[in-house]
């Protein structure tokens, strides 16, 4: 079957039709809803923390589809277990179960460390995930007497685009458009205590947030921030709900960012991204039975959500990351990555824990760097350096991400090696140069195009 599907998509398959990316990017064009603006590749393979477009152009992934692919493209054991589940049992919807949907919940419970009582709910996507998690939160504040109306979200925070999640979204740009959103949310600025304290009352059904807010620039929460959330919300009676999306299964060195502070447990958390290394799906996880009974039979559901397949592919991405000891590669790749940024003319900050990490650029290659930043990059913010960069970054190879105008981020597969990190560092000041000369933001001399020095953990 396999050997055929060339064959038999051969009008389809840039691959095995030869047409090249700028034909396929026109195709787009008219074929796409222009939702996402113009691709920048067309992309026909990948092969572990690689991938080649329809012009055989090979680029080192450190994005990893916005931290999706944790194992990389292609992994041998995923694909098999994808394959196989699919040829045994495919989508049976939720009036049945399957073995892989009931394992992988239970793997989920024990990996977070729930206790007796917890749950897990699947969806197809963090955006479905999260719309889960808000109606949790309504369902505890309409439970309450009173009433609990408001949930209290964070300022820069990204929890998704469908209507629920785009409330709890702060970025003015993405909500505006489609105004009025559902009401009841409160946005207070993210890692401000006092701000925080003012907020969790009586009227408080839940506070949502993420341990460290991937959109906005990798920025993580204050030390000791979430575990002043989970106080009061503890004892104001609310829900504490961690979106951890983008940090959770490994991507920050941990199952999950909540277990970098001991004995800390949320009520709820949310995950997707890297949860199937790649093939769709979104869960709830619920922690305690008090938690877990607030949704009951026909207040929720998804018609693909928890499907045989796709719970084959979580359960496969948990066995590779704990069996290739991924958690231990993200924690060493990550700070020689973060230390080698810290090195680079340029990078004024250095943020994130893994492999999610956010730095930023001035426009002179001589500013300071500082691995705890404080503020934002003293060159002006709206020249888009980032951009530039992305772009001369894919001319140089790599696949990286600007979630500003002066910020870059990096997600790539778990599973990146020393050498592939020592030489996106070695490229860098290049590319920043390029950066800087398309925008017009200044000129690095040549004898500062130097690689960072190496660090060896």
């Amino acid at each position: 079957m396999a050997s055929s599907l060339p064959t038999a998509l051969s009008g389809a398959l840039p691959s095995s039709s030869g047409v090249g990316g700028a034909a396929w990017l026109q195709r787009y064009t008219g074929a796409l809803l222009n939702v996402f603006g113009a691709p920048q590749r067309v992309l026909v393979r990948g092969s572990g923390s690689r991938v080649w477009d329809a012009d055989g152009v090979e680029y080192l992934d450190l994005l990893g589809g916005i931290a999706v692919n944790v194992l990389g493209h292609a992994h041998p054991l995923l694909t098999s277990v994808i394959a196989s589940q699919q040829a045994t049992l495919g989508h049976i919807s939720n009036f049945f179960t399957s073995p892989a949907q009931v394992a992988l919940a239970e793997r989920l419970l024990a990996l977070a460390g729930a206790p007796a009582g917890s749950r897990v709910f699947f969806a197809n996507s963090g955006t479905e995930a999260v719309e889960a998690a808000l109606k949790l939160a309504r369902r505890a504040g309409n439970s309450a007497d009173p009433v609990r109306p408001t949930v209290v979200a964070l300022e820069q925070g990204f929890h998704g685009r469908t209507m629920g999640a785009l409330s709890l979204t702060h970025k003015a740009a993405y909500r505006e458009p489609f105004a009025p959103l559902p009401g009841g949310v409160e946005h207070i600025p993210a890692g401000d205590l006092a701000a925080l304290r003012a907020a969790i009352t009586d009227r408080t059904a839940a506070l949502v947030l993420e341990p460290i807010q991937g959109e906005a620039g990798v920025l993580p929460l204050p030390a000791g921030y979430l575990r002043e959330a989970r106080r009061l919300t503890r004892e104001a009676g609310a829900l504490l709900i961690l979106d951890e999306v983008q940090t959770g299964v490994g991507r920050t060195g941990r199952w999950f960012a909540f277990q970098h502070e001991p004995d800390l447990l949320p009520d709820a958390v949310t995950l997707a991204k890297g949860l199937g290394g790649g093939f769709p799906i979104g869960a709830l996880i619920t922690f305690g039975s008090v938690v877990s009974d607030l949704l009951g039979p026909g207040q929720h559901g998804s018609t693909f959500g928890g499907n045989p397949v796709a719970t084959a592919a979580g359960l496969a991405t948990l066995h590779v990351i704990e069996a290739d000891d991924l958690l231990g590669n993200a924690a060493r790749v990550g700070a020689r990555l973060r230390a080698g940024l810290a090195r680079v003319p340029g990078v004024t900050a250095v943020r994130g824990q893994g492999l999610l990490i956010g730095f930023d650029l001035a426009d002179a290659p001589d500013s300071a760097p500082d691995t705890h930043p404080d503020t934002a990059p003293s060159s002006d913010p709206a020249t888009p350096l980032a951009p530039a960069a992305v772009t001369a970054a894919l001319e140089a190879g790599f696949v990286l991400n600007a979630p500003g105008p002066r910020t870059l981020r990096l997600a790539p597969p778990l599973l990146l090696t020393a050498e592939e990190a020592d030489g996106f560092l070695a490229a860098l000041p290049g590319i920043l140069a390029t950066a800087r000369a398309a925008t017009g933001t200044g000129s690095m001399p040549t004898d500062r195009l130097r690689p960072a020095q190496e660090e060896h953990p």
